[in-house]
């Protein structure tokens, strides 16, 4: 139950940080944070809740990193299904409070996009499916790839949750025009069960491109860079 806990906080952190980055500071008339202040914002979540509960969960936070760490050997397929749970969980539990704050504004009137994620119509410069789907593929297996490279025991220690919050940053550097970034199945769940509409619609992709790149990563360290 600990780990499950330490699942649910930190998932909870990084969708309540990051998305509300998104939502709240990223477009403030002349104060806004942008979208290297959303970047920031992600990768900080994960580089703090790594410290605060790694020791106790592995600081998986994410869907797709358990299945890729699954895929690389380095998690017990038992403990799948919690996990994704409790990362489910408190990614809608995160979005739920920033709708009770956003609904409170004097001048609210819907949520928008609420930072979900999207493509075509709905993807933040117009890009369609097949390039949202390859980049989310792509760059979920670069992270899988990082963090188990940085997790990796002959890896310098104490340093593998900078390396993942740095990789998290970049990776939200290079998508955030084209799908607002998930790279994160329970994030992109959360904001679109909020929502709504098409949001819901194309949720599909970005549990299949996430996860399916997490998978092959998994297999690509276990082949490659996982024995002598």
């Amino acid at each position: 139950m600990k780990k499950l806990f330490a699942e649910f906080f930190g998932t909870f952190w990084l969708v309540f940080g990051g998305c509300g980055s998104a939502i709240f500071a990223a477009g403030y008339p002349d104060l806004g944070i942008g979208f290297v202040g959303v970047s920031l914002a992600f990768g900080l979540t994960v580089l703090t809740m790594a410290y605060a509960v790694g020791h106790v969960s592995g600081a998986h936070f994410n869907p797709a990193v358990s299945l890729g760490l699954w895929a690389g050997g380095k998690f017990p397929a038992k403990d799948l299904l919690s996990y994704i749970i409790a990362q489910v969980i408190g990614a809608i539990a995160a979005a739920g409070v920033l709708f009770l704050i956003v609904s409170g504004k004097s001048d609210f009137i819907d949520i928008g996009s609420f930072a979900a994620n999207g493509y075509g119509d709905l993807s933040p410069g117009g890009y369609s499916m097949v390039s949202v789907l390859v980049t989310e593929f792509v760059l979920t297996m670069f992270f899988l790839l990082i963090i188990l490279g940085s997790t990796y025991p002959k890896a310098p220690k104490g340093f593998a949750g900078i390396a993942i919050g740095l990789a998290l940053t970049l990776i939200h550097l290079i998508s955030i025009p084209i799908s607002n970034t998930s790279v994160n199945p329970a994030r992109s769940t959360s904001q679109a069960l909020f929502a709504g509409g098409e949001f819901t619609s194309q949720l599909w992709l970005f549990w299949v491109a996430p996860i399916a790149g997490a998978i092959i990563a998994g297999f690509i360290h276990k082949v490659f860079f996982d024995k002598e």
